[in-house]
């Protein structure tokens, strides 16, 4: 959430319904258990263990009696309390005492690193009968918040761990949202309903793109021939992007010493994210957290030439990393996932301008694709965390690198302390869902401090060795992530050039088919994918299911289309181009799917 956000009065009054909703779980349900409730981009929510699932019916009440706590016009009052008193308050809630007693002793990790210090002091609001352990923001009182623009949003509640670990207990979370005005609401509960429409994980089941199994694992995605030649078709895309632009490509395996990643920093940096160490012999190995210190030892292979530079290397590698599995989504949050990542080995009087290379294109990639709603965030280092390494000086050289490139592109950004990577600022590419979620996909990263740890030179023009500077770049960020937002942003009607199968024939009757196979060579021999469907099914259920699939063109072909050497064309809007030489119709499909047109004619 960004600061702005938390200093609006909509932060207020989001916060303030959490509150009010937990006072109403509390009158439905007298034996639950709270635990916390914040405001978040769209909404806020509350997790609560309750003695018995909960029903529509239960949600619907609870909205209601929140809409009668908001009329009845109850104060926020605030107050601090000695650590006694708050744990006499939440006697017998279990989750608010240990939020206490990390307040009053502070909390450390599971490996012991402490991550929040003791509080100064322990602050309560309360409205009507409900007391709630907090700091606030709050509105005044909870007739400032409009009934008619305040809904329970989700009516099948989410499970959530406590504090996210999955050996924690499970507990029920109500989602709920609250906005000024009902206009405001209803726009937002429109676009729910058809983000339900483009969910990735139905659309995917439906189109046939991918699946999960338990016996494979968690959060690891299987590609089935239709995800995987939608992903193929992007990879091969993006490939060829590359080699035009003087990436060069390379490969590299999927463990390696765990020392590698120690020399880099993110072992230590990243360990909860990471598989713990296999030992092999008298060695360790990791299943690969990230690409870029791989790509560091290739260029460390050898020496390399000033008139080298900028040296990019490209690879499409797939990396592991732990995710919590409550907090796996479809192909959102998985374990396994593919990174279309890139190193560019930069002097420093490169840096500029291969960075500002590097951003345009990234706009060429999303623009082609129709992608437009996307935010740039400038991530600086936060002087309070010691999370970061590496020479001030160097810093603020990468990061104001970073921002005279913007400004230099006339690229609108923000810029955020404490969201760069350990080793240097980095500017993220943030893309908004159709539910205007955020995602952070593509990434450009520059890099002093990796170049040091692994003794990186370069031959200058004066015949010394200097150290190159490095910088990290994405484009799609993960794979996964790119689909599951393509799926949702185009609905799974995807432009001709990226359906798995572009034209779906059709024969009228079984003596057709051998027409349809001959059709079908020609077709495929100018790069098109098709099918034939030789089902004893009607033609008008043929259509249907190809309709059904989103295939962009359906041809139809019966006796006269045989005799005449012409295909029925019918797009997937059910618009009838009629009948066209097959001549005609494979020079019509092989423009649009060439220039990567939106359109399908």
């Amino acid at each position: 959430m960004s600061q702005r956000y938390e200093e609006s009065r909509l932060y207020r009054i989001r916060h303030s319904a959490a509150h009010i909703m937990a006072e109403a779980m509390l009158e439905r349900f007298p034996e639950a258990l709270i635990a916390i409730g914040p405001p978040i981009e769209d909404g806020f929510y509350y997790d609560f263990s309750l003695p018995r699932a909960i029903t529509e019916e239960d949600l619907q009440w609870v909205e209601n009696r929140m809409k009668e706590i908001v009329r009845e016009n109850h104060p926020f009052t605030y107050r601090e309390v000695t650590p006694d008193e708050a744990r006499a308050q939440f006697q017998g809630q279990p989750f608010k005492l240990e939020l206490i007693e990390d307040l009053v002793n502070g909390r450390e990790d599971e490996n012991g690193n402490r991550i929040a210090e003791p509080a100064a002091k322990i602050s309560f609001y309360t409205q009507d009968t409900f007391t709630d352990l907090c700091r606030g923001p709050h509105v005044p009182a909870t007739g400032e918040i409009n009934p008619d623009a305040l809904s329970i949003t989700f009516k099948l509640p989410a499970g959530a761990y406590w504090r996210g670990d999955e050996k924690r207990p499970q507990l029920t979370r109500i989602y709920g949202t609250a906005f000024e005005t009902k206009p405001e609401l209803d726009e937002y509960l429109h676009a729910l309903e058809e983000a339900k429409k483009r969910d990735h994980r139905i659309l995917g089941e439906k189109l046939d793109l991918f699946t999960f199994s338990p016996l494979v694992g968690k959060g690891l995605a299987l590609w089935k021939p239709a995800g995987a030649m939608l992903r193929h078709t992007l990879e091969t895309w993006l490939r060829d992007l590359l080699i035009e632009r003087g990436y060069r490509p390379v490969v590299t395996p999927h463990i390696a010493n765990v020392n590698l990643y120690k020399t880099s920093g993110h072992y230590p940096y990243y360990s909860a994210s990471q598989y713990a160490p296999i030992q092999v012999d008298e060695e360790e190995f990791m299943l690969k957290p990230m690409n870029c210190p791989h790509h560091i030892m290739i260029y460390k292979s050898e020496m390399h030439s000033y008139r080298e530079l900028p040296l990019r290397y490209s690879e499409f590698g797939t990396v592991y990393r732990y995710e919590k599995s409550g907090e796996l989504t479809g192909l959102t949050r998985v374990r396994g996932f593919t990174q279309d990542d890139a190193h560019i080995f930069v002097t420093p009087d490169q840096l500029l301008n291969e960075f500002k290379e590097v951003v345009r294109f990234f706009q060429h990639v999303v623009g082609t694709l129709g992608i437009t709603e996307f935010r740039a965030r400038v991530g600086t280092r936060d002087p309070e965390s010691d999370k970061f390494v590496g020479d001030d000086a160097l810093w603020d050289a990468a990061a104001g690198a970073i921002v005279q490139a913007c400004q230099e592109l006339g690229l609108p950004h923000t810029v955020e302390p404490g969201e760069a990577a350990f080793y240097g600022p980095k500017l993220d590419f943030v893309l908004r869902d159709v539910l205007k979620r955020e995602w952070q996909l593509g990434t450009v990263q520059v890099d002093y401090v990796l170049p040091a740890r692994f003794e990186l030179e370069y031959v200058a023009e004066d015949g010394t060795r200097k150290r190159p500077i490095m910088i990290h770049r994405a484009l799609f960020g993960s794979v996964e992530r790119f689909v599951a937002i393509l799926i949702e942003h185009f609905a799974g009607v995807f432009p001709a050039w990226l359906s798995p199968v572009q034209a779906l024939l059709i024969p009228i009757t079984d003596r057709h088919i051998e027409y349809a196979n001959s059709v079908a060579d020609k077709l495929r021999a100018r790069g098109l994918r098709v099918e034939i469907d030789a089902s004893k099914n009607r033609m008008q259920a043929k259509i249907a299911a190809g309709r059904e699939r989103h295939i962009p063109y359906l041809l139809i072909m019966g006796d006269r289309d045989a005799q005449n050497g012409t295909v029925s064309v019918r797009l997937r809007t059910d618009e009838d181009l009629g009948a066209l030489p097959v001549d005609e119709f494979v020079t019509l499909a092989a423009n649009v799917i060439s220039s990567k047109s939106l359109e399908l004619k």
